[in-house]
């Protein structure tokens, strides 16, 4: 294993893991006309950031937080708590995007942001 001052880079996979996701999300919703990719892209980096705050609450020995006799570390369980809340605002806001999309699409006629952009100008010129 490499180390790098002490730090061991095939140990810290789950990062760079959480990095690439986060950063191809990112990606994603910045180089994308579509309205749907977009919002997969927000996803991505949404479970990026889901993976690090996962990764940065586990203790190394720890175990579940129930008292017994000779057990002295343990590991927090309020960041698993705090990302399965995440889980279900981020599953809220996707189907709450989504259900836009559709209704977008319904008016427009397209989900391309540019085709979009189009059409909302041509609006503004007629009146």
């Amino acid at each position: 294993m490499s180390f790098l001052n002490g730090i061991d880079i095939p140990g810290l996979f789950n990062y760079w893991v959480a990095i690439f996701l986060m950063m191809t999300g990112f990606y994603v919703v910045i180089s994308r006309g579509n309205l749907v990719k977009k919002i997969v892209g927000l996803n991505l980096f949404q479970i990026s950031v889901f993976l690090l705050y996962i990764s940065m609450s586990k203790v190394d020995g720890g175990t579940a937080p129930i008292l017994a006799e000779g057990i002295k570390v343990y590991s927090n369980p309020l960041p698993h708590v705090l990302i399965l809340t995440a889980i279900v605002v981020g599953v809220a806001t996707t189907a709450l995007g989504l259900a836009i999309v559709v209704r977008i699409n319904e008016a427009y006629g397209t989900i391309e942001d540019t085709e979009i952009n189009a059409i909302e100008k041509e609006m503004e010129e007629r009146e």
